[in-house]
C-alpha cells in the first residue's frame, strides 16, 4: 500500500510546488488595471514603457522626473473613485490630465512638446480607448477652446461645458473602445482632446489628455526641449457614427457603423504615424499574453512530471 499511494503524494507535492508559480504568473497580470485612449495617444501611454519612441520624449522624461523618477507603468489604472459625475469640483484645475493623482503629477506639465497625433479639423475621427478589463460607462469627450495656450496649465474654463461626444457603453472589440467625435472646423494648431471614461460597473472614472495638432504646422516648442514630430494630415470624407453613439454636434439622421478593429484604417479623417506618436504601440495587451503563454507552459510542464511520476 505505501508503494501505491507515494506516486500521488509525489504528484500532490508537484502540485503544490507549481501553485506558487502559476499564482505570480497572475498576479503579473493588469489586474488592477482599465483603460487609457491611445489614438489619438494619451500622455499616460505614450510615456509609458509601452509608449515607444514617445516614451524617451523630452516631454515624457520631464514628466518622469516630476514623479519622482517612477515610469508610468500603470498607464491603464488612472482613476478616482466616487466621483460621480461631479469631475469639475472633484478634480482641481490644472491637475486634469493626473486626475488630482500625485502617482501622474507628472503629465499635467505645461509643455508644447508633448506627444502628438495630427487631426484635420471639421473631420469625424474615431478614439480608440484601449482597456485591460472591460467595464460599462460613459465616455465623454472634449476638445480644448480656442485660443487655449498648451504652454499654460490645463484648466476646467479651457474646456467646453457640453463634450464634443458623449457615448454610453459602447462595445468592446479586440481590447478597446472606439468613440466617433466629430471635431470643430475652428481650432487649429495644438489642443487636447480631454477623455472622460465614467464607469456604472465601478465606481470609478477615468481622466486622459490626448495632445493633437489640428491642421497647419505645430506650434515652436520652447527651447531646450524636443517638439514631437508631425506630419501633414490625411483627410477623408466624414462619416457618421452608429445609431446609438452620436457625438453632440452629429446630427443622428443616416447614421452608419463606426469603424472596427476588421478595418483599423478607418479612422476617419486622423493622420495618425510613428513620427505623430513616436512609435507609441497600439497593443496593450502583449505583456498580459505573455504572462499567459509562461502560464500555460508551467501548466504543461506541471502535468508531464505529474504523468511521469504516476508511470513510477
Amino acid at each position: 500500500m505505501p508503494r501505491k499511494t507515494a506516486p500521488r503524494r509525489r504528484t500532490a507535492l508537484a502540485a503544490t510546488a507549481a501553485a506558487p508559480l502559476l499564482l505570480g504568473l497572475w498576479a503579473a497580470g493588469p489586474a488592477g488595471a482599465h483603460g487609457a485612449p491611445t489614438d489619438p495617444v494619451s500622455r499616460v501611454y505614450a510615456c509609458s514603457p509601452e509608449g515607444g519612441a514617445a516614451a524617451r520624449s523630452a516631454a515624457c522624461r520631464a514628466a518622469v522626473a516630476a514623479n519622482g523618477g517612477a515610469p508610468f507603468t500603470a498607464w491603464d489604472n488612472l482613476r478616482v473613485a466616487d466621483v460621480d459625475g461631479r469631475d469639475r469640483r472633484v478634480i482641481p484645475d490644472g491637475e486634469l490630465c493626473s486626475g488630482g493623482l500625485a502617482a501622474y503629477r507628472g503629465l499635467d506639465l505645461p509643455r508644447m512638446d508633448w506627444p502628438s497625433t495630427r487631426l484635420a479639423p471639421g473631420a469625424t475621427v474615431t478614439l480608440r480607448y484601449a482597456s485591460t478589463i472591460p467595464h460599462t460607462g460613459t465616455f465623454r469627450l472634449y476638445l480644448t477652446e480656442p485660443g487655449y495656450d498648451p504652454a499654460r496649465p490645463l484648466t476646467w474654463s479651457d474646456l467646453p461645458e457640453r463634450p464634443l461626444a458623449e457615448v454610453k457603453d459602447p462595445p468592446l472589440t479586440d481590447g478597446a473602445y472606439r468613440i466617433p467625435v466629430r471635431l470643430p472646423a475652428d481650432r487649429t494648431g495644438r489642443h487636447v482632446l480631454y477623455t472622460i471614461w465614467q464607469n456604472s460597473s465601478t465606481p470609478d472614472t477615468y481622466y486622459s489628455c490626448s495632445d493633437v495638432v489640428l491642421g497647419g504646422r505645430a506650434q515652436a516648442a520652447p527651447a531646450g526641449s524636443a517638439p514631437s514630430a508631425t506630419a501633414p494630415a490625411r483627410t477623408t470624407p466624414a462619416s457618421t457614427p452608429r445609431a446609438g453613439t452620436t457625438p453632440a454636434s452629429t446630427p443622428p439622421a443616416g447614421t452608419a457603423p463606426a469603424p472596427t478593429a476588421a478595418a483599423p484604417t478607418a479612422v476617419v479623417g486622423a493622420a495618425r504615424t510613428a513620427a505623430d506618436t513616436g512609435g507609441a504601440s497600439s497593443a496593450p495587451g502583449a505583456p498580459l499574453l505573455a504572462g499567459g503563454a509562461a502560464a500555460v507552459l508551467l501548466l504543461t510542464g506541471g502535468a508531464a512530471l505529474a504523468v511521469r511520476l504516476r508511470r513510477r
